[in-house]
């Protein structure tokens, strides 16, 4: 039977997902797309701020319930999957198709994982560990 992914792999698809969408034009081979790159480093930023600010077991600065950071993950794709087209580089296949991927990829990660937020102790014992930590 199906079973959604837990929280922490979402967080585990966060890591791969960024710098791969970041490195994208030069990876794939579009950079003279000047849209489309900047995009790429937009989107790819952004996901890693959402990410940060996540309640979650990843999150730097745990502010942001989980489901507001998939709703995030949601229009972000949506927007990927539209991209090629709102800002006119849909003739170039290495960029549009990428875009398609990344929103593709959004949308399955986000559509396979759990929405449950994180338990409040774990939240706490968390923030105990971080405290104790000396300061930077």
């Amino acid at each position: 039977m199906w079973q959604p992914i837990p929280r922490p792999l979402h967080g585990i698809a966060d890591v791969a997902y960024i710098p791969a969408v970041a490195s994208a034009p030069e990876t794939v081979g579009f950079t003279e797309e000047e849209t489309a790159t900047t995009l790429c480093r937009a989107i790819s930023g952004g996901t890693l701020v959402s990410a940060l600010v996540t309640k979650a077991e990843w999150g730097a600065v745990q502010v942001m319930p989980y489901k507001a950071h998939l709703a995030i993950d949601f229009v972000t794709s949506a927007f990927s999957l539209a991209a090629p087209w709102l800002f006119g580089f849909a003739h170039n296949t290495k960029a549009r198709n990428t875009f398609l991927t990344i929103g593709l990829t959004g949308l399955v990660v986000g559509l396979l994982s759990r929405p449950e937020e994180m338990d409040p102790a774990k939240v706490r014992k968390l923030k105990l560990r971080a405290d104790a930590l000396p300061a930077l």
